[in-house]
């Protein structure tokens, strides 16, 4: 089912779901198994997992030159939806990224997930790579998540790579895509990055799922924002507990969001980390059932392996 008609079918009572990403590789699949064993009690209705494109790191030769290699941290993200569909018999949502793929081969992806069933996606355009200072697309790939969401979009109406394709099969995928409550870092201001998301919205997006966000003031300023603007696709908070003192300047720095005054100072003034965590997770559990009041289509949680934090929250606002 799509993640839309599964909003539809709610008739307006607010979803809970989750993001996991997927183990480093030589890692086990008995790790997400774990996870969401300890949550599918909340009868999630669909799973997200993340995608990651290549790192570049280097190796000593035996010369004593450092040759540059690629790796892939975290392989499996089509296969790991398939499994927990099997699994647990929910709808699962890859992430697809411009970053590190031609349009060759976001395409076979998407034939793959066509073929299995696996009828949602959330479309990115990704990080830049560890150590480079801006995103660099694949020379035959996406520049944009606008290019990536068109590319699903024409498939749905049967358009493929290949001009010889005629009569191609339509694929039947529901988009997500991306939002940001305090605008993108790269965005020049909030207005631009708001025309963004609307054309993505405009060329076939379906529903939006928002960057982590601590003032849920901030998100509903964004929602309005967005219904002025034309926006009117479900708009889906997402969610992330403090868990760790370092965390104040870590997620800013990394994610680009602003900490409320009040939960800053409260986790300064804490004793030690386990008592920052007991913080975040009233705040979250708070901010939660804020947003589940106002009748949010979805709460969706950025686990980050964090499967007790999560659980706990969750259990409060259920």
């Amino acid at each position: 089912m799509k993640v839309t008609d599964h909003f539809a079918k709610a008739k307006g009572k607010t979803l809970v779901s989750f993001e996991v990403l997927p183990p480093l590789k030589g890692g086990s699949m008995q790790a997400i198994f774990n996870t969401l064993d300890a949550l599918m009690e909340f009868k999630p209705p669909f799973i997200d997992v993340t995608y990651h494109r290549e790192e570049f790191i280097y190796k000593v030769r035996p010369s004593g030159y450092y040759e540059k290699a690629a790796i892939r941290k975290r392989p499996g993200t089509v296969g790991i939806c398939a499994a927990i569909m099997h699994r647990f018999k929910v709808d699962a949502v890859p992430h697809l990224i411009c970053g590190g793929f031609s349009r060759d081969e976001t395409e076979n992806a998407l034939i793959d997930l066509n073929f299995l069933g696996i009828n949602n996606v959330l479309a990115l355009r990704g990080d830049a790579r560890q150590f480079e200072e801006r995103f660099t697309p694949h020379e035959d790939g996406h520049k944009y998540a606008l290019d990536l969401v068109r590319q699903i979009a024409g498939m749905n109406q049967g358009h493929y790579l290949d001009p010889d394709i005629v009569n191609g099969e339509k694929t039947d995928f529901c988009i997500g895509v991306a939002g940001y409550p305090e605008k993108h870092f790269e965005s020049p201001n909030f207005d631009t990055d708001l025309a963004y998301t609307k054309m993505k919205v405009d060329a076939g997006a379906h529903y939006i799922v928002t960057q982590m966000f601590f003032d849920n003031a901030r998100f509903f300023e964004y929602v309005d924002a967005c219904r002025n603007a034309g926006i009117n696709v479900p708009i889906v908070p997402g969610l992330k507990p403090l868990t760790r003192r370092y965390q104040l300047n870590a997620i800013p720095r990394k994610f680009f969001v602003n900490m409320p005054k009040d939960l800053v100072d409260a986790a300064m003034k804490a004793g030690d980390d386990e008592a920052v965590r007991q913080i975040g997770i009233e705040w979250c559990i708070q901010q939660s059932l804020e947003l589940k009041k106002s009748g949010v289509p979805c709460l969706h949680y950025y686990t980050m392996g964090d499967t007790d934090t999560i659980r706990r929250i969750t259990k409060a606002v259920v």
